[in-house]
């Protein structure tokens, strides 16, 4: 079972001025919501420990990832591997991400001898945007306004649960 979660960092707080209902997608995707995010299957997990991972952004694009992932008309069928990364905005680390029929391996570039997190890609399909909707109804409930933004309706009504 794939588990995706989120700590907000206490370091990085968002500014206190931030009007989450008119923040545009640039802030919410790259200056709020600091903190570390992780990935794991079973026992094994990747994740972050550096405290100023965007969160949100993280949510957005692994929703993306997945859609990237499945661009091949053949879906699950399809033998050839089809690639995509997550790149950390101030890292030069990645994670890096392989469909190969209906399976995604994900390896991350700070974790260089650990074997990849192989996850089913209709399993990770369903638990990204499941962890997208939870981040933001916890987002939402912390921070007023934010419910009202625009380009959260967008991003909830272009991911929908599964």
């Amino acid at each position: 079972m794939i588990d995706l979660g989120y700590a907000l960092s206490r370091r990085f707080p968002d500014p206190p001025q931030t009007d989450y209902r008119t923040a545009d997608v640039k802030a919410l995707r790259h200056d709020l919501f600091c903190g570390d995010v992780y990935l794991a299957e079973g026992e094994r997990e990747l994740s972050t420990a550096w405290g100023w991972v965007p969160v949100l952004d993280f949510a957005w694009a692994l929703c993306a990832i997945v859609e990237e992932l499945d661009r091949d008309p053949r879906g699950g069928r399809a033998a050839r591997p089809q690639y995509a990364e997550f790149d950390f905005t101030e890292s030069t680390d990645r994670l890096r991400f392989v469909r190969r029929f209906g399976h995604v391996e994900v390896t991350a570039d700070w974790l260089p001898d650990e074997r990849p997190l192989v996850l089913l890609h209709t399993e990770l399909r369903r638990e990204s945007r499941d962890f997208l909707h939870d981040l933001l109804a916890d987002l939402t409930d912390m921070h007023e306004g934010l419910a009202d933004n625009p380009a959260v309706w967008d991003l909830l009504a272009r991911h929908p649960r599964i």
